[in-house]
């Protein structure tokens, strides 16, 4: 799910960035992820825009009352395993040669998702069918959380935008129940 919703935003910017934006270098993606295995530095690509999901967090207001009971299609409730909402903090970087193209490309994803703000499966019939919609809003830092989130990825800092994705849901299968106890055997030894 988090995949699907990652790769989803990068294909969109990649489409953006490509045709109507103007992109630095035409037979290259402007959007990437970052380089590098887990546990070693990351590697922010020269001349692309990096893509990286910095944090995740549980959306609790919008829970249901009864996190372990849901109203299937015909009407019955059955107890199935809790939903989880997420909200996404996705970091888009740009790093470039030159200054003012890293500011060039920043403000093309800024008007990206500006323009992009819901996203529904109505509008983005690419959209994984677990996903209902994307809520995105830029996230303004102060400096001392931004000095915080660059000290922690170990880099200097780039030219950046913080992204905040809400709410991405994330629910198991519906098909498979928990087990019904009806039964509780007490065993006493001496």
């Amino acid at each position: 799910m988090l995949n699907d919703v990652l790769t989803f935003l990068k294909i969109q910017l990649n489409q953006y960035l490509s045709v109507g934006a103007g992109s630095l270098d035409p037979g290259k993606e402007p959007v990437v992820f970052p380089n590098g295995r887990i546990g070693d530095a990351l590697s922010i690509e020269l001349g692309a825009v990096s893509l990286l999901l910095v944090r995740l967090e549980e959306e609790k207001i919008l829970r249901p009352p009864n996190l372990h009971q849901r109203t299937l299609p015909d009407g019955s409730s059955r107890d199935v395993p809790p939903e989880i909402r997420l909200d996404l903090y996705l970091l888009t970087i740009a790093h470039y040669q030159q200054y003012d193209d890293a500011w060039r490309m920043l403000s093309k994803v800024l008007q990206f998702f500006q323009q992009n703000r819901l996203i529904t499966r109505q509008q983005a019939p690419n959209l994984a069918p677990s996903i209902e919609q994307l809520v995105i809003e830029l996230v303004t830092q102060s400096f001392a959380e931004q000095n915080e989130v660059w000290s922690a990825l170990r880099l200097p800092y780039h030219p950046s935008l913080l992204y905040k994705v809400k709410t991405v849901l994330y629910q198991g299968d519906l098909a498979v129940a928990h087990p019904m106890v009806d039964q509780v055997a007490i065993r006493i030894e001496s």
